[in-house]
């Protein structure tokens, strides 16, 4: 009876690149030498052979950079293939804390006044006025169910997705990443509809009733319910 030989590495291609599958049950130094002899055996390049794409499946496997950084070394010595993503089941607590932070709401019911800066990680509502000269700003999106006359920066760790709404939207400045618009220096009533910022298709911040900013994304569902 044959003894079936356990595979540490597979390799599939598909239109994108190659998926590289590796087991994570095995030694590290076991992978690597597997996955060296594989790509030896397997893959020969010419000269004029476009690069190709690898990506990386390590499974519940946890790699410390040094040890990413071997197999971008390893791959990298075929010159035509080019690692594109290294992808794991697992990530360290301070990952997944970071994580949290980011994708959270942080609530305050309170009003920002001038001179006042109110600054949060992830989403912010605000239940409350922002007064000119007030500022809020955080790094998802901002709800303000109030008024916002004061300056309001979303996404500011560079996520150009974020958008700012406010019952009331009469903002001095308004900044989504690196993009700022000022607001005019005299508004006109018409109405209480709320209404969001964001940066439309042509890459400037736009303001439109809410209803149509469900337009732009219409995946995003935390506008469910009000807001």
């Amino acid at each position: 009876m044959n003894k079936r030989i356990q595979q540490n590495v597979m390799i599939k291609g598909t239109k994108d690149g190659l998926t590289l599958h590796l087991d994570d049950s095995c030694s590290f130094s076991e992978l690597l030498k597997e996955l060296e002899s594989k790509l030896s055996a397997n893959y020969q390049f010419q000269e004029n052979d476009s690069g190709i794409a690898v990506k990386v499946h390590t499974g519940n496997r946890y790699l410390l950079e040094n040890q990413k950084n071997g197999i971008r070394e390893l791959i990298s010595q075929k010159k035509k293939l080019v690692v594109d993503e290294i992808i794991s089941n697992v990530v360290t607590k301070e990952e997944a804390k970071q994580w949290k932070d980011e994708h959270q709401m942080t609530t305050i019911a309170k009003v920002i006044r001038s001179g006042q800066i109110l600054e949060v990680v992830g989403d912010l509502l605000l239940i409350g006025d922002v007064n000119p000269g007030g500022t809020i700003i955080a790094s998802g999106n901002i709800f303000v169910m109030g008024a916002l006359r004061g300056i309001a920066q979303a996404g500011y760790n560079g996520n150009r997705e974020s958008f700012i709404s406010a019952s009331v939207m009469k903002p001095s400045h308004i900044r989504i990443a690196d993009e700022i618009m000022k607001g005019p220096d005299k508004y006109i009533e018409d109405g209480h509809a709320m209404e969001c910022a964001f940066i439309d298709e042509n890459g400037q911040i736009v303001v439109e009733k809410t209803q149509a900013f469900k337009n732009h994304r219409p995946n995003f569902n935390r506008l469910e319910g009000g807001l």
